[in-house]
């Protein structure tokens, strides 16, 4: 008998993961965002992540508009940035500090890595869709990751 859906969110909550803002656009050009920490690297070659999103996202059509997105890797200063992103409606991109990169998705400034991807396959996963990119382009800085673990964020060291 499968396991019921609050248990294992709380199993699945201790494991610890990093807190990415994936953001993408529509085909009609307009700039979308969510926050999710369910992301993989899946092969150096060629270079290739996946990430899972809810199907029930206000953001999930676009991706399959626009066949791009860019995972945005946040610092442990970005818990708010985490926070907007991660709620419905309205305008995420207002007030805050991004430019658009070569795939045409936003790069949110202040980040520690963003990857921009090109969509190359895509499959089922229950209520999300998996999405596999080939990564077109990657930066880094330096800095602490936010993290997310049992149902809270953390940073290294707490």
């Amino acid at each position: 008998m499968p396991i019921e859906k609050n248990e294992l969110r709380q199993v699945m909550g201790h494991f610890a993961t990093g807190v990415t803002v994936i953001t993408t656009r529509s085909g009609a050009g307009e700039l979308h965002g969510l926050t999710a920490n369910a992301f993989s690297s899946l092969s150096l070659a060629p270079p290739l992540v996946l990430i899972c999103v809810d199907k029930k996202a206000e953001s999930y059509p676009c991706f399959d508009e626009s066949k791009v997105f860019t995972i945005n890797v946040l610092a442990d200063e970005q818990e708010s940035l985490s926070r907007k992103f991660a709620v419905s409606g309205g305008d995420k991109f207002q007030g805050v500090a991004y430019r658009l990169g070569a795939n045409g998705a936003p790069i949110l400034q202040g980040t520690l890595a963003h990857i921009e991807c090109q969509v190359t396959n895509s499959c089922d996963g229950g209520d999300h869709t998996i999405y596999i990119g080939e990564v077109q382009e990657a930066e880094t800085r330096e800095g602490k990751p936010l993290l997310f673990f049992r149902g809270g964020y953390r940073s290294i060291g707490d």
